[in-house]
């Protein structure tokens, strides 16, 4: 948890709060201006001895020690939310944990004290101070706890270290209705939010979930673990660290979801790979979801990944790394979330099953973001093994730092809470109210035979089975990809003497590009995690990977098992070492002709992969790729591939890339972003000869020319006539003109005007404004088109700039995106993310909120009506060429 912005709309009513009771917080802009020059002629006055000064004006009251009002939350249709209790914070402190115990009272914990318990109140009433009892366990720092197995059990994740972090059980010690035992069942070492969190019943009813971040160190795990323990980095290339030093050295697997026996004796790993997951919930189906966070220092980076809801199967890696490391969801070892969801700060999940609500809502599975104030409903429908899913807010509020929900089995209501880190806390319930049925919907578990076969491949994971091998090696080429990684897995944990050969000699290549992949994973042993216990590299099994890897006929295999072949040699690579002169000469003449590739993700791999060889062609072509991404994330990809090359250059070629950098100086990102670009530039520069730096001494030396975003995105339109397009026209042209378009064009102008500066668009863009990878499910061709001419039409709540007046006369526009203490930070510039500026609350003269889009007008005029259709095109179908829309 790292921030808490303010959904705009509600801004005005929450600052107003801080400001002096004789502001008009509701004044007209042109009145706010008006104010300016009030405020610097009284400056002037005041600074002329002649002239009387104004009498200071008296400094705001205090703000109540209360919880957000209901008046400043928003919840879906028909729904009611009730504040029940304001948490006195200098007593009871920031509440960040809820569950029920065995008689239906709510028990919460304070982050950084004890455990308090409370009968829920009748419909309508609220809890007074005297109906919180304080529970007299002595445990504390709790962020994660449910009653099972006839005990408490918590995690514990205790920043200031006054008890060891882990999995306890509190028990009632002499049957007077009081928790008051407390053993620890295991310690684990956590440091910061990252640590040890949510723990929660296995569906089969013998075990434990225990769900931590990649702050918790993994204690010592037992052999029948379902994730095999052979993780690594695995980077070809050397990865950069955040360049803000945020989890340096922090390596593999980072988050894990443990399987826990009650007593605490058996720890396994069920799966790895998160960054920081706080909560996790089961459906009917006994599948484990969670919400994973995002790194916001990596905004507008290749590698940067949103928030995400992720479906979490036995043995699943999600491929969290350290810095510049993430694995990509294109990455065969590693699993993709089921929905992105943005930027946030993740915290609880639960299902809505047993809630008195509509129908889809009992089915919903509830994600909550701190950051952002939002109580996301997510809807899931299974697809093959796994699933999909859409989201919508569930409730909103400003702020709202939400931590936990829970369904109560009794009253059937949501219960909320908010806090952690010591903001104000407070407790909610949600009800429904409108008109739509609340019969509870009747249990029914919808039986798949793709999850059944993922399952049956499962009851491999952990342990050796004489029979795993012929049955999960059918299903490598499976088209589903989660059935796929689980019989990996299943082989993965097998004895190697029994299937190497097999993975050697297979016929089939999409089989096989799956089966040499695991044959790296568990003959080799990546660099960064070796120790004095592993054997020397087996240079004979190397140089029989890599013969069977070139092998293989790319043609004859799909776009994903292609990446698959392209990572397995990676991992060789990584995991072996560099071959013999005679094999890189082979490698190189198999791969080289393959780059360029048609799409993105493999020239990523492809780019890396003949760098790290030292290909003689690779500079020219990677320096084309730079020249023509429509994108910075491209292009900084390309940039870091080749930033060790030392094979290939000219003059000329060298003289591009080093000018590349210049224009990179202006692109804009997270808070991270700068130091990447540095430490790209650090290794070019140390790559060259001595020679080439005296040769290059002025070019290396040169300063960047500072450029907005717009200017540096839009150079594709010098030298054009602006036309000032209609509406109307527009829409006439989209309504037959958008079959059989140009989606590469349309991207290319989605970054030319500059589009991917503030909006998300797949995997690349900003996060500054809505993403709008899903736009062409929620708008017509002409509803884009209308959002684009007439960009403060409508503006997305969430998105709003506000106007703030400072008593010293100083005007701030911007978006609201954090609050600490007394201080606002208002964005200023949605194209860079770091251009910010704080405002102390208590020094505001007037607030209002903008009724001018912060995007700017006038982003068709240097198209073509060929292009805007081309983009709108684009737009509509998500990326996807086969988008129903068109056929």
């Amino acid at each position: 948890m790292t921030k808490i912005p303010l959904r705009a709309a509600a801004v005005a009513v929450l600052c107003t709060a801080f400001v002096s009771n004789n502001a008009v917080a509701q004044r007209k802009p042109g009145k706010l201006r008006e104010a300016v020059k009030q405020r610097a002629n009284a400056k002037n006055t005041a600074s002329n001895p002649a002239t009387p000064a104004p009498s200071s004006q008296a400094k705001p009251p205090t703000v109540a020690n209360t919880a957000t009002p209901i008046d400043r939350i928003t919840a879906a249709e028909g729904f009611k939310v009730e504040l029940l209790y304001s948490v006195p914070a200098e007593i009871q402190g920031s509440w960040v944990n809820l569950c029920t115990d065995n008689k239906g009272r709510l028990l919460v914990s304070d982050q950084f004290g004890g455990l308090y318990r409370i009968t829920p109140p009748p419909a309508g009433q609220e809890i007074k101070p005297s109906d919180v009892e304080v529970v007299p366990a002595n445990i504390r720092a709790v962020n994660g706890m449910v009653w099972a197995f006839d005990a408490l059990y918590v995690g514990v994740n205790d920043y200031e270290r006054k008890i060891p972090s882990g999995l306890y059980r509190v028990t009632d010690s002499d049957g007077d209705d009081q928790l008051d035992k407390v053993e620890l069942l295991r310690e684990i070492e956590a440091r910061g939010d990252h640590g040890v969190h949510a723990v929660v019943p296995t569906p089969d009813g013998e075990a434990l979930y225990l769900i931590t971040g990649n702050n918790a160190k993994a204690p010592e795990l037992a052999e029948s673990s379902q994730v095999p323990q052979i993780w690594g980095e695995d980077h070809l290339l050397p990865s950069m660290p955040d360049g803000r030093g945020h989890n340096r050295g922090v390596l593999a697997p980072g988050g894990i979801v443990y399987r826990v026996s009650p007593d605490g004796k058996t720890f396994e790993a069920y799966a790895s790979g998160f960054r920081n997951i706080f909560d996790a919930s089961v459906n009917r189906e006994g599948e484990l979801f969670t919400y994973d966070a995002d790194m916001e220092y990596d905004f507008n980076t290749p590698w940067y990944r949103p928030t995400r809801i992720c479906h979490v199967t036995s043995g699943a890696e999600f491929g969290w790394r350290n810095g510049a490391g993430k694995r990509m969801p294109f990455y065969a070892d590693n699993l993709p979330g089921i929905l992105d969801i943005g930027p946030g700060s993740p915290t609880g999940t639960t299902f809505g099953y047993g809630a008195k609500f509509p129908a889809k809502y009992q089915n919903a599975f509830y994600a909550l973001d701190w950051s952002w104030g939002k109580l996301y409903a997510v809807h899931i429908e299974p697809s093959g093994s796994s699933y999909t899913a859409t989201k919508e807010e569930f409730v909103t509020g400003a702020p709202l730092p939400i931590t936990d929900a829970i369904i109560h089995p009794q009253d059937g209501a949501m219960y909320f809470t908010i806090g952690g880190r010591r903001v104000q806390s407070g407790l909610y319930r949600v009800t429904y109210v409108g008109n739509e049925s609340t019969e509870l919907v009747e249990p029914k578990v919808v039986k798949s035979k793709a999850r059944e076969t993922r399952h049956m491949l499962e009851s491999f994971h952990g342990k050796q089975n004489p029979k795993a091998i012929e049955t999960a090696w059918p299903y490598l080429a499976d088209d589903d990809r989660f059935i796929r990684f689980a019989a990996r897995t299943a082989i993965e944990h097998q004895p190697l003497d029994s299937w190497a050969d097999k993975a050697l000699s297979e016929s089939d290549p999409a089989k096989q590009v799956v089966a040499l992949l695991a044959l790296a994973r568990v003959a080799g042993v990546d660099p960064m995690h070796r120790t004095d216990k592993d054997p020397e590299v087996d240079t004979a099994m190397r140089g029989k990977l890599l013969n069977a890897a070139i092998a293989i006929d790319p043609s004859g295999l799909d776009s994903f098992d292609q990446l698959t072949l392209q990572r397995a040699i990676q991992i060789i690579l990584t995991r072996f070492g560099r071959p013999d002169q005679a094999m890189v000469d082979k490698l190189i003449a198999r791969l080289d002709p393959q780059f360029p590739a048609e799409s993105p993700e493999m020239n990523w791999l492809l780019c890396e992969t003949l760098a790290w060889l030292q290909s003689p062609t690779v500079a020219a072509k990677a320096m084309a790729l730079i020249a023509a991404a429509p994108t910075q994330e491209e292009q900084m990809q390309y940039a870091r591939s080749i930033r060790m090359l030392t094979a290939g250059w000219t003059p000329e070629l060298r003289e591009a890339y080093f000018e590349w950098f210049l224009k990179a100086a202006n692109y804009k990102g997270g808070a991270s972003f700068d130091k990447f670009i540095e430490f790209i530039r650090n290794d070019a520069v140390a790559s060259l000869t001595d020679a080439e730096k005296e040769s290059m001494a002025e070019l290396l030396a040169r300063k960047p020319v500072k450029k907005s975003a717009l200017e540096n995105l839009g150079e594709v339109f010098k030298g054009r006539t602006p036309k000032e397009w209609t509406l109307e026209e527009l829409s006439e042209a989209a309504r037959t003109g958008l079959k059989n378009r140009d989606f590469a064009n349309g991207r290319k102008m989605f970054a030319a005007s500059g589009c991917f500066a503030c909006h998300r668009f797949g995997d690349q863009g900003g996060m500054t404004g809505p993403d709008l990878t899903s736009a062409g499910g929620r708008y017509s061709p002409h509803d884009l088109l209308d959002q684009v001419v007439n960009p403060s039409k409508v503006i997305n709540d969430q998105f709003s700039s506000i106007k703030v007046l400072t008593e010293d006369g100083v005007v701030h526009t911007g978006v609201v995106v954090n609050l600490n203490g007394d201080s606002i930070t208002i964005n200023t510039d949605l194209t860079d993310p770091n251009k910010r500026v704080n405002v102390n609350r208590n020094e505001i003269e007037e607030l209002v909120v903008s009724d001018v889009s912060a995007m700017p007008v006038g982003l068709f005029n240097p198209m073509t009506k060929e292009e805007i259709l081309d983009l709108i095109a684009y737009l509509i179908s998500g990326g996807d060429s086969n988008h129903a829309f068109f056929n």
